[in-house]
């Protein structure tokens, strides 16, 4: 192609670029305010300065965004510029009905909590669609505010506030709902009625740190509820006269997850569609006198979740107070994937003994053994998933200790399609003395009944080796 073509094709484009129509310009001034919705509002209040166009466009966006931590022309405003910022911005939209988000992050400053609370109940009354609150600090606001505003679509509150529950509430257009830290108290004096929460269309409920003092029971109605998480707060039911319980109705729950001590009692009336399990069991040190129901609480709740397929179950500071928590287990026929923290080669035994199609089998911290009892309690039987179904077997925190060497050589030379087991040394053996050289090579030549298995040995530096097939 001779230089002139090129020429005039670069002439040609020079022309339509210089030709083409300011688009942006052209859109009305509330299509203007929706694009801006998008950025920190700080970022979109600074578009005032392209034009005598853009001066006010700002003012029509719907979706108000703080955090203290976002610069301002390259700089963190001051404590004392940023509250005045939120202010004016909050008096400028005070008359607009159309914002429907409001996100407002603290972690720079310590601020005034009645400030905070005007902040959030000032947004509340706006009838928002979609709130997002993140501060560490203390604050207050209208509960009633809050339960009244029924247009709420996502609701993420992480602030420590309390909420004074009435004995009926719902939330009919909240597909989102993610708490932490928030105190929900009863504003009720009739503690024969549960507490009933509807959330019509609810997708998704977690709740972290939160302190459930209610003497009455609490029913949470979510008929296309799909995952539930609960992490409480272990002071959160410390008060006898507050102990109760948690009931939930969500036909359509898939995942489930909980972490506390059992001592608030979890109810799901419908779990048979639960499929993703975990359970974190944590009990302080001055609560050793519940441990004696414990094992029948586990049991409560381990017996109403038995149908899933995937299920974590971890054990902190438990089963070195209580021996029987897996004295009744329910029978897991769907399980295919288990993973233990914590766990007894007796209480391993009988969970492999209820697993009858367990296909992965992890342990992330190695096994304990109780010298009172016989080693190799499982050994008498081998479990229905060693001869049909597990092919995958991984040991954390190996500790080399007998009755560990033990299982490995009980599950190489039973489990017969096992496809690949990996042995992780626990990392305090790189200050012992201990020859992992040794110990492999005593591992790789224990008898396999699968002899396609891959074995995989990682030492406490890192490196791995495989024995088997490759």
């Amino acid at each position: 192609m001779d230089s002139s073509n090129q020429t005039q094709k670069i002439v040609i484009k020079e022309t339509e670029v210089t030709d083409s129509k300011d688009i942006i310009s052209t859109l009305h001034e509330s299509t203007l305010g929706q694009i801006l919705s998008f950025l920190p509002t700080i970022e979109a209040i600074q578009t005032c300065v392209l034009s005598q166009r853009w001066i006010h466009v700002w003012k029509s966006i719907t979706s108000l965004c703080f955090s203290d931590s976002l610069p301002c022309y390259g700089k963190i405003l001051k404590k004392e510029q940023f509250v005045n910022f939120v202010n004016k911005v909050l008096l400028h939209h005070l008359a607009n009905s159309s914002i429907t988000n409001f996100s407002l992050c603290l972690t720079r400053y310590s601020y005034d909590s009645k400030q905070v609370s005007e902040w959030i109940s000032t947004v509340l009354d706006r009838r928002i669609q979609k709130l997002h609150i993140q501060y560490a600090g203390k604050v207050q606001f209208s509960s009633h505010s809050f339960f009244k505003c029924d247009t709420l679509v996502q609701l993420d509150l992480k602030v420590r506030c309390t909420l004074n529950v009435p004995i009926c509430a719902c939330f009919p257009n909240l597909r989102n709902l993610n708490i932490s830290g928030v105190r929900l108290e009863s504003d009720s004096c009739i503690f024969s009625e549960d507490i009933v929460l509807n959330f019509p269309v609810l997708k998704v409920f977690e709740a972290r740190a939160c302190e459930w003092l209610t003497m009455q029971g609490i029913s949470i109605q979510a008929p296309l509820l799909e995952k539930f998480s609960l992490a409480l707060c272990y002071s959160s039911i410390s008060n006898e006269s507050c102990k109760s319980s948690i009931k939930i109705f969500a036909p359509c729950l898939k995942e489930f997850s909980y972490e506390g001590d059992l001592e608030l009692d979890i109810i799901l009336l419908d779990s048979s569609s639960v499929c993703d399990a975990s359970v974190v069991i944590v009990v302080d040190e001055d609560k050793k006198d519940m441990m004696e129901s414990l094992g029948f609480q586990a049991h409560k709740l381990l017996s109403q979740i038995h149908q899933v397929e995937l299920l974590k179950l971890l054990f902190y500071k438990v089963l070195m107070h209580s021996n029987d928590i897996f004295t009744h287990l329910p029978t897991f026929g769907r399980l295919t994937y288990l993973q233990l923290n914590e766990v007894t080669d007796e209480a391993l035994s009988k969970l492999l003994h209820n697993s009858p199609i367990l296909n992965t089998l992890v342990l992330l911290n190695g096994v304990s053994h109780d010298s009172n009892k016989d080693a190799m309690s499982y050994a008498s039987s081998v479990p229905h998933c060693f001869l049909s179904s597990l092919r995958v077997f991984q040991f954390n925190g190996f500790n080399v200790h007998e009755h560990e060497i033990s299982l490995v050589k009980f599950v190489m030379g039973n489990a017969a399609v096992l496809e690949r087991m990996i042995i992780s040394a626990a990392f305090w053996l790189r200050y012992s003395d201990i020859d992992m050289e040794k110990v492999k090579d005593n591992i790789f030549s224990f008898p396999k009944c699968c002899s396609r298995a891959i074995i995989e040995f990682s030492d406490v530096n890192g490196s791995s080796t495989c024995s088997g097939p490759l």
